[in-house]
């Protein structure tokens, strides 16, 4: 009798009940899991569950408005926008609009209407900044933003390669800047968009063997790229303010390492603080430094928690005459990489409380006027950026909305290398899902849609420019007898006036970003 012989005397489900014997028998001697002891076989399932739970209640379980990060209608929004499909809903909100913190938008009751010739009456999504980075302090390349929507920081080693790619070309089309994050300047930022060179405390590189700051390797860099248009200085960052960062030895690779002039082989952690500076004093002469080799604006990202440096920041900055030509401010909800949940729920205030809190210093001692104030934290929708535009944000950074709009699902594992869209993982596969050419243009679309209906609502208010959104545009409700109340009555400020002619003044601006092409012929 011949081995095939032998095996066909057994039917099929037998070799099923050996299998499911086996694990019978695993179960109930290992002692690492209790639930599989206590259960052989049907323990798994449990396991199982749990690691499929986001998913579970993402598709099942949870309604339209109660997920968080993003909740399903947010999701669908930005999914409909990057595919240019029906981003519309009918039959009314289902949204509790008398829920405490719900956004109201004043509108007048005769919208601002563009006039012949307006620019956009020939291109709807038109919207740059209505301030100069660097313009006060007299940069050798000031800077102004061709959109007022742009891509926040997040580095090559956060996201995939293609992820990058492919936000760098949407942004390209876009003709918004792209902020590298603290990664370093790699090949994928390289596809023509204007980016914003973010240096972290790891100072990659632009770093020495010991992980020092080299002015001239940041020179050479900047002279390298023209697209480079700013520099970001990170002192911290909304999901884990005060900590650096770790990359585990498992993610580096050769071109990783060589990005960010690290070693190969192990742990890389990212200092809390900076070493090329220690206090307020030392950190506006760095940014002098920085400018004056580079010629570039220079300015600050930061978490807010404590004021005390900020008030610090502003009188030096009074005092000296110097300071950021701009100032991003990151919500503690923020968080495309990894950070312990002490520090991403617990350390840091979110956005709408943070940036009032370092407006009104600003606004206190006149300096409004000195600064382009950048908003970050779930930003990028219409509603939440024209709120920030109303409390004085000048320029919108989004980041989970973009990995969203090229195949997020919010599977929440950015930490675990294991993405399954491969839009956070350095896993060769799972990142090959990601078509840049496909979805830099589902990302082209969504930032096109956002910046579309951000005017829309503008106009619908009777300003030309969001810019021109008061602290009385729009309301919150409170939850409570005193109905709905205005941003001025919640926050007790009123926001300076941002100086603003018109969007054609905006577009013939010399120090617009951009494609050269596009602006010779607007302008």
């Amino acid at each position: 009798m011949n081995l095939n012989e032998f095996f066909s005397w057994f039917p099929w489900w037998s070799y099923v009940l050996l299998v499911l014997l086996i694990v019978f028998l695993r179960d109930i001697i290992q002692k690492k899991h209790t639930i599989s002891h206590n259960f052989p076989i049907v323990g798994h399932l449990r396991y199982m569950l749990e690691r499929i739970g986001p998913e579970l209640r993402q598709y099942i379980v949870a309604n339209n408005r109660e997920e968080l990060p993003f909740n399903r209608s947010q999701r669908s929004w930005v999914y409909a926008s990057s595919k240019r499909e029906n981003n519309y809903q009918g039959f009314g909100t289902d949204q509790d609009i008398y829920a405490p913190g719900h956004i109201f938008i004043n509108p007048t009751m005769i919208p601002y209407a563009l006039p012949e010739g307006h620019p956009n009456k020939q291109t709807p999504s038109l919207l740059p900044s209505a301030k100069v980075m660097g313009a006060y302090n007299k940069r050798k390349k000031p800077f102004r933003p061709k959109s007022v929507i742009n891509i926040s920081a997040m580095s090559f080693g956060s996201l995939s390669a293609n992820a990058i790619s492919s936000l760098n070309k949407g942004a390209y089309k876009a003709e918004c800047y792209h902020n590298t994050g603290e990664g370093g300047y790699s090949p994928y930022h390289m596809h023509g968009a204007d980016t914003m060179l973010q240096i972290g405390t790891g100072y990659f590189g632009v770093r020495d063997d010991n992980g020092d700051f080299v002015m001239d390797k940041l020179v050479d860099l900047v002279n390298q790229h023209e697209a480079v248009k700013a520099i970001e200085i990170k002192l911290s960052q909304g999901a884990k303010p005060g900590k650096g960062g770790v990359l585990p030895a498992s993610k580096i690779t050769k071109e990783i390492a060589e990005i960010r002039h690290i070693p190969l082989g192990q742990d890389v952690v990212s200092p809390s603080g900076h070493k090329a500076f220690t206090n307020m004093t030392e950190m506006l002469d760095f940014i002098e430094a920085v400018a004056k080799e580079t010629g570039l604006p220079v300015g600050i990202k930061s978490a807010v928690g404590k004021l005390d440096m900020w008030e610090e920041l502003t009188d030096l900055m009074l005092a000296k005459g110097i300071g950021p030509d701009f100032i991003t401010i990151d919500g503690g909800e923020g968080g495309t990489g990894a950070a312990p949940p002490s520090f991403a729920n617990h350390v840091s205030l979110p956005f709408i409380f943070a940036f009032t809190s370092v407006y009104q210093i600003f606004l206190k001692k006149g300096l409004t006027d000195r600064v382009v104030f950048i908003g970050s934290g779930k930003l990028g929708f219409p509603s939440s950026a024209l709120m920030a535009f109303a409390l004085g944000v000048d320029v919108i950074q989004v980041a989970r909305e973009g990995m969203l709009s090229i195949g997020c699902i919010q599977a929440q594992v950015c930490h675990t290398n294991r993405c399954p869209a491969g839009v956070a993982t350095q896993n060769k596969w799972l990142q090959a899902g990601i078509d840049p050419a496909l979805k830099s243009e589902r990302f082209y679309n969504y930032v096109k849609t956002l910046r579309k209906e951000i005017l829309e609502i503008t106009h619908a208010c009777g300003y030309e420019h969001p810019s021109q959104m008061t602290m009385k545009d729009v309301d919150i409700s409170m939850g409570d007898n005193n109905y709905t109340t205005t941003l001025a009555n919640v926050y007790n400020y009123e926001k300076a006036q941002v100086p603003f002619k018109s969007m054609a003044d905006l577009i013939a601006c010399p120090h617009l970003g951009g494609k050269k092409e596009t602006n010779t012929a607007l302008a």
